[in-house]
């Protein structure tokens, strides 16, 4: 199989930081140089004010501090990128479930998931094609508060099975007691599949799924497909 792995590292951040050290060393360089002549050219009858020019050793010491700083957050930043993208290299050839906007549609299932506020009345929970179709209404009888899960079987309104591969969301419309609509909240679905690729190109580490680019930290499952097609490969022979 074959895999990529493309990092868009701290560089650029670095470069900058760097840029900044540079730009602050020769004005720091310039200062000495002009403080000195100045002192040294200085009226003795009338020594030079001393104030001005220790606000500006000041200012420049603090932006030292800030250069300091960046370099801190640069190498905090490094180390959680390299551990996301070490964490998504791992998941590379293995199947893997994580939760999105929307849901494939495979072997005739799709699931999703959403919270709401209250218990509700009045629950309808509306499945959409890619291109914002209604094809199925369903009215689960499970209205409790909180976090609900649903697997839609794949059919359409008229019973029709739907293929596999199409994207699906859903509109969840709850509605309680006083028929007021609830605030439904956390509204995901669930993609599937085996991990090609790692992307850090937007500076999140993200796994390939089937071509779609999902972060790491939305995987809730990996397993290990190789180690099951070798089991089944051992049992057949």
């Amino acid at each position: 199989m074959a895999t990529a792995v493309s990092s868009a590292n701290t560089n650029s951040v670095l470069d900058r930081i760097n840029n900044g050290r540079t730009s602050m060393a020769n004005n720091t360089e310039t200062f000495l140089k002009l403080l000195t002549t100045q002192l040294k050219n200085q009226d003795p009858l009338s020594p030079t004010d001393t104030t001005q020019m220790t606000q500006q050793i000041t200012q420049m010491t603090g932006v030292e501090q800030q250069l300091v700083t960046n370099d801190l957050l640069a190498a905090l930043v490094g180390m959680n990128t390299g551990s996301g993208l070490s964490e998504g290299v791992n998941m590379i050839g293995k199947q893997v479930t994580a939760t999105s906007d929307t849901s494939t549609l495979q072997g005739g299932k799709a699931t999703f998931t959403w919270s709401q506020p209250g218990q509700s009345t009045s629950l309808t929970v509306e499945i959409k094609n890619a291109a914002g179709k209604v094809v199925r209404t369903l009215t689960p009888e499970d209205q409790k508060s909180g976090a609900h899960t649903i697997t839609w079987d794949g059919k359409d309104d008229s019973g029709a099975q739907l293929s596999d591969g199409g994207v699906y969301g859903i509109n969840v419309v709850a509605k309680g007691g006083d028929g007021k609509e609830l605030k439904v909240t956390n509204i995901k679905g669930r993609i599937e599949g085996v991990v090609t690729a790692v992307d850090n190109s937007t500076g999140q580490p993200k796994v390939m799924i089937n071509g779609q680019a999902v972060p790491i930290d939305s995987v809730i499952g990996v397993t290990a497909v190789a180690a099951k097609a070798e089991d089944e490969e051992s049992k057949a022979a």
